[in-house]
């Protein structure tokens, strides 16, 4: 048995004017991803655990089949975990983003303009000579998502995640508690290091947003999770282009290999994604495929690339994925899954429930399609999706 799961995050929204007051996923024109909800059984269930944030390491977590209620420390140590940076007991990793405020202190881009993986490196290295220190370190990572080290920091202050006062003003939204003055001094000093930089300027002079600073939050101590095998008996990997869920596959002991060109937008590589999915099924039995494009299009407010990042997964990755599955003529269960909502109109992520389909397969030439939205069972949550995971993956290790 092949146990596949593909994740599109944040596709859940709300009903929007522009798509025909439908939401993206009803809007889209997703066959496979209908095809999953007619031939198996959809739910709407519930990813985020009572009084925990609606991040998708929390979620992602879930759709793993793990608690996040006990195992969470922060979404900072996993992504550290992800890029393979050591931590000590003492250590803090904070997420570093590289941002775009205006002069009037609004939160213009939490993305600094989809900035690339090689201007942002460019920036961390700069800021890492300027500000870094001993038991002060900051590691480049993907586009705009990379990780400061911080020897004794401050593991209990509150710091809002950019993505979530798209915007709005920075101001009341800044750090606050434990050792808040040092943190937000090291956010004042990166608009300096990064004023004049030259990859600011070529940005500015192409017309692109400059990242103007850091942004720090998501901030934890290294987190630990039982292994794979040891819950469910299976061994596989996690396919993404974002260190948060390679850090999530690697403190699982599952495999998380680097895929050219996975950049976590809409230009990501999908036929890679596939590629690596298929080649850890020839393995192993199990295989986690993530695709951050509706999620971070959701964050941008733009409804129809949203719409049709969500096309591009379910023909891009579900189809071919599927086809595979069949051709090969053997027992698998499919999982389709979004780990939460990340409206449009809001900008930012929700904890309501979200659709989750499972599929048994070879389905052969059978072909139905069915609603997989925000309304399947009138909207209403059916239970945990952690626990409907744990229920289909502990067939395996039952056996």
């Amino acid at each position: 048995m092949k146990y596949v799961v593909l994740v599109g995050d944040g596709m859940g929204d709300y009903p929007v004017a522009a798509l025909g007051d439908k939401t993206p996923l009803q809007a889209a024109d997703c066959p496979m991803i209908r095809k999953f909800a007619a031939l198996g059984e959809t739910r709407m269930v519930q990813t985020v655990p009572d009084g925990m944030p609606p991040g998708s390491d929390v979620a992602n977590l879930a759709l793993l089949g793990y608690d996040a209620a006990l195992n969470y420390t922060g979404r900072a140590p996993i992504e550290a975990a992800g890029a393979e940076i050591p931590m000590t007991p003492s250590d803090v990793a904070f997420r570093c983003n590289l941002v775009t405020v205006t002069d009037e202190g609004i939160m213009d881009d939490y993305s600094a303009g989809h900035i690339s993986t090689e201007e942002g490196r460019a920036l961390i290295e700069t800021l890492q000579e300027e500000l870094g220190k001993e038991g002060l370190t900051f590691h480049p990572g993907v586009q705009y998502r990379h990780i400061l080290v911080w020897d004794g920091g401050p593991a209990a202050c509150e710091c809002v995640p950019p993505h979530e006062i798209s915007d709005k003003p920075v101001e009341g939204n800044l750090p606050a508690g434990d050792q808040q003055d040092q943190i937000r001094a090291l956010m004042e000093r990166s608009k300096d290091v990064f004023a004049d930089h030259p990859v600011n300027q070529k940005r500015i002079a192409e017309g692109k947003k400059p990242a103007t600073q850091i942004w720090l939050w998501g901030q934890g101590n290294a987190m630990r999770l039982d292994s794979y095998k040891s819950l469910y008996g299976l061994g596989g990997g996690v396919i993404s282009a974002v260190d948060l869920l390679k850090g999530i596959a690697k403190l699982a002991g599952l495999e998380a290999p680097d895929v050219d060109g996975a950049t976590g937008f809409l230009d990501t590589n999908y036929q890679g994604k596939v590629d690596a999915a298929r080649e850890i099924l020839e393995r192993e039995d199990f295989v986690f495929v993530h695709i951050e494009a509706p999620d971070e299009c959701g964050h941008m407010g733009d409804a129809e690339k949203k719409t049709f990042a969500i096309e591009e997964f379910d023909a891009k990755v579900c189809a071919p994925i599927f086809q595979w599955l069949e051709d090969r003529g053997e027992e698998y269960t499919l999982m389709l899954c979004t780990d939460h909502r990340t409206p449009v109109a809001l900008k930012g992520h929700t904890a309501e429930p979200v659709p989750m389909a499972v599929m048994k397969g070879p389905v052969g030439n059978q072909d139905a399609r069915a609603a997989f939205d925000e309304y399947v069972n009138e909207g209403e949550a059916q239970g945990m999706a952690r626990e409907w995971i744990q229920e289909i993956l502990q067939t395996s290790s039952d056996k």
